[in-house]
C-alpha cells in the first residue's frame, strides 16, 4: 500500500493541497511519503518502533501543516519532523527503565530461527549492526543521503545543520563503516571496496 514514491514537486503540491483541507491530497501525501519516513525512523531508532513513530510523525505533520510554507520540499520538511520524533522518543526512552517484552517471545523466536537460515538476512543484520554502531549524527546524515537519496542540502535541512557538516558526517560515517567491515571480516580477510 505504501510502496509508491513520488517526486518532490508532487509531494509538495500534495502537502499544499492538504493544507487547504483537501482530504484526498492528505491521504496521497501520506501514501507517497510513508516509505521514506518509515525507513528513516527504522534506521534512527529501530524497525520495531518505526510504525508507531511514523504515526506520531504524521500526527505532528498534520497539526503543523497549516504553517507549512514550502520554503523547502514537503519531503524534507516531513523528514525533519520525523527526526524530531525520533530524538524525542530516544530522550524519553533514556529516562525510563527498560521493560522485558515477554508477551512476544514466540514471534521473536520465529524471527531468530528464520534469520539463521538466510545469508541475505545475516548480511542485513550485519549492516544494521554497523549502522547502529555509528554516532547518531553520522547515522542520520548517512541514512538521509545514502539510503533515502536526499541531496546534501536537503539532508542539511532535515538535520538542521550546514551542508558542510553533512558532508563531513557522511564521509566519517563511511570511514567508520569500512573500519567496522574490516573488523568484522577478521584478520587475513579483505573487504571489497
Amino acid at each position: 500500500m505504501f510502496a509508491e514514491r513520488a517526486d518532490d514537486e508532487t509531494v509538495t503540491r500534495l502537502a499544499l493541497a492538504a493544507k487547504t483541507g483537501d482530504r484526498r491530497a492528505a491521504t496521497r501525501f501520506v501514501e507517497v511519503t510513508h516509505r521514506d519516513v518509515h525507513r528513516f525512523l527504522a534506521y534512527l531508532v529501530n524497525p520495531v518502533e518505526a510504525d508507531d513513530l511514523a504515526q506520531e510523525t504524521y500526527l505532528r505533520a498534520m497539526r503543523a501543516l497549516p504553517r507549512f510554507a514550502a520554503r523547502s520540499t514537503a519531503r524534507t520538511w516531513l523528514l525533519a519532523i520525523a527526526r524530531r520524533v525520533a530524538a524525542d522518543h530516544l530522550r524519553s526512552a533514556a529516562r525510563r527503565p527498560p521493560q522485558a517484552r515477554l508477551d512476544d517471545w514466540q514471534s521473536a523466536a520465529e524471527v531468530a530461527a528464520f534469520r539463521q537460515g538466510s545469508a541475505v538476512l545475516d548480511e542485513q543484520v550485519a549492516l544494521r549492526d554497523l549502522l547502529d554502531g555509528l554516532a547518531p549524527q553520522r547515522r542520520e546524515a548517512f541514512i538521509a543521503t545514502q539510503l533515502l537519496g536526499l541531496s546534501y542540502a536537503e539532508a542539511a535541512e532535515v538535520c538542521n545543520c550546514p551542508v558542510g557538516t553533512i558532508r563531513s558526517r557522511v564521509a566519517r560515517a563511511r570511514e567508520d563503516l569500512v573500519a567496522g567491515m574490516r573488523e568484522s571480516a577478521g584478520p587475513g580477510r579483505s573487504v571489497a571496496g
